[in-house]
């Protein structure tokens, strides 16, 4: 008994991927999901200049919120150096709505309850809620990412490649 239930735990918190995270160069994923107003947001279309995709666990918990409050912070930095921000995570569009109205996040954030743009973008899950995870895209082609993302951090790293990155 006592090995099963050791089978279970490890099964519960063992991260599990449904396909490899996107290689460096790969194009931004065609994929659409409501945003925190329940409007169709299509990624595809945001393939001009920066585009950052951000994935956390949970809206409203502390990496969560220290790793949103940093974008949020450094918004007119990656606004100014033309990055559009997007976070996702698997929480519904209500949860993302009151996170985005409770922090004062001024970009998306993508409700993916159905888990469609973590599959397109190979992002791990445990437990259903996505890993921490950060990609970059400049021109529609991924140039960065960040597999184990930071916190507070976060927007600091973004920076630090997108002042990096060729005109």
């Amino acid at each position: 008994m006592r090995r099963f239930c050791q089978l279970i735990t490890a099964a519960l918190f063992t991260t599990h991927a449904s396909a490899e995270p996107l290689a460096l160069g790969a194009p931004l994923p065609v994929v659409t999901q409501q945003d925190q107003d329940g409007k169709a947001v299509d990624l595809a279309t945001a393939n001009t200049g920066f585009v950052l995709v951000y994935f956390y666990p949970k809206a409203d918990t502390p990496g969560c919120t220290k790793q949103a409050c940093s974008l949020r912070d450094a918004y007119a930095d990656l606004t100014g150096k033309g990055v559009k921000v997007f976070g996702v995570s698997t929480d519904p569009v209500k949860a993302q709505k009151a996170f985005k109205d409770k922090f004062k996040l001024p970009f998306e954030l993508l409700a993916d309850e159905d888990g469609k743009v973590i599959a397109a973008f190979g992002v791990p899950k445990t437990m259903g809620f996505a890993k921490r995870q950060a990609y970059l895209f400049k021109d529609g082609k991924l140039v960065w990412r960040d597999l184990a993302a930071a916190t507070e951090q976060q927007a600091a790293d973004v920076l630090k490649v997108v002042v990096a990155s060729p005109k």
